[in-house]
């Protein structure tokens, strides 16, 4: 069992954030297995193991100051993930390396998505 069901974040501009979140889901080997096409989709390994965006509109404002962290198998996914994201419209926000002051083993890459969100792609040695 996973630490959560699913994990929800409200975006600007659900075209442009898929576009972004299809290519560093592509990058962590992670798919689409949730969509209600124009309002949500989910990414993930099952629906009751995913990460959704949804279109943010009055009744579901735009979430911020948000920091999610996904764990992937290996410090290459940690690589692809921050220049998919780059190349994606995403914005550096902590290069590829390890993160000792984390803990032993701790290698990580932090990138902005299109509406600030700061995501975190972390292959935990240990």
């Amino acid at each position: 069992m996973g630490m959560f069901d699913h994990v929800q974040i409200k975006v600007s501009s659900l075209r442009e954030s898929r576009k972004f979140y299809e290519a560093i889901f592509r990058a962590l080997e992670y798919k689409i297995v949730f969509e209600i096409e124009g309002v949500v989709v989910g990414f993930g390994d099952s629906v009751h193991d995913m990460f959704e965006i949804r279109q943010a509109n009055d009744a579901a404002p735009i979430s911020k100051a948000v920091h999610i962290a996904f764990t992937t198998g290996s410090e290459q996914s940690v690589l692809n993930f921050h220049s998919k994201a780059l190349e994606n419209g995403g914005k550096d926000n902590g290069a590829p390396g390890f993160r000792p002051e984390y803990e032993e083993g701790y290698f990580a890459a932090f990138v902005l998505d299109p509406d600030g969100h700061n995501l975190e792609a972390v292959f935990p040695k240990a």
